[in-house]
């Protein structure tokens, strides 16, 4: 009998013992993970502040390239004058493709769906002016101006820009942002 005695007296002492280890345990983990989840909190926001500019600068070199390639701002940035409709066609495709060129690694800061966008208004404008280009009476012996004066038509008859979509995906992506 003693020695139930004894058990039980052991008992008494280590049951006690264990709740209170299991729950300064469980309280301790609990205490962990929050202070983890603050931690990953704290960098997210962190990263947000540094990455947030870079996105807006990467929107703002996007609507820049749409900008420059719309026909009408193109036409007057590239003046036609004393050029063969040959040499103004290729200046007008050399300086889009190089507009492209330059933006591309601006496509890691947009939804794949707004650069896909921007790259279709690319194409339309580039398929604008080759159209232009080849709907000329004699293409190679035309003048630069005669380009110029088809591509501003077209633009007219199809009373939209080809880049404007894009435009407004974008601008609507970057407001998103905020």
């Amino acid at each position: 009998m003693d020695t139930t005695a004894y058990i039980f007296d052991l008992l008494k002492i280590i049951l006690p013992a264990l709740l209170v280890a299991g729950s300064i345990f469980y309280l301790v983990q609990q205490y962990f993970e929050k202070e983890q989840q603050r931690r990953l909190i704290e960098l997210r926001l962190q990263s947000g502040k540094e990455v947030l500019p870079v996105r807006l600068q990467a929107y703002e070199r996007i609507v820049l390239f749409l900008e420059r390639i719309t026909p009408s701002n193109l036409l007057v940035r590239l003046s036609s004058a004393g050029q063969s409709a040959p040499d103004y066609h290729r200046l007008l495709l050399q300086e889009i493709r190089a507009e492209y060129e330059h933006n591309l690694s601006q496509q890691l800061y947009m939804s794949p769906d707004a650069w896909q966008q921007v790259k279709q208004a690319k194409e339309n404008v580039l398929t604008m002016i080759n159209k232009a280009y080849h709907g000329l009476p004699q293409p190679q012996q035309a003048r630069g101006t005669e380009l110029a004066k088809r591509v501003l038509e077209t633009v007219i008859a199809d009373e939209v820009d080809p880049t404007t979509q894009a435009l407004n995906v974008v601008k609507h992506e970057a407001i998103g942002l905020f």
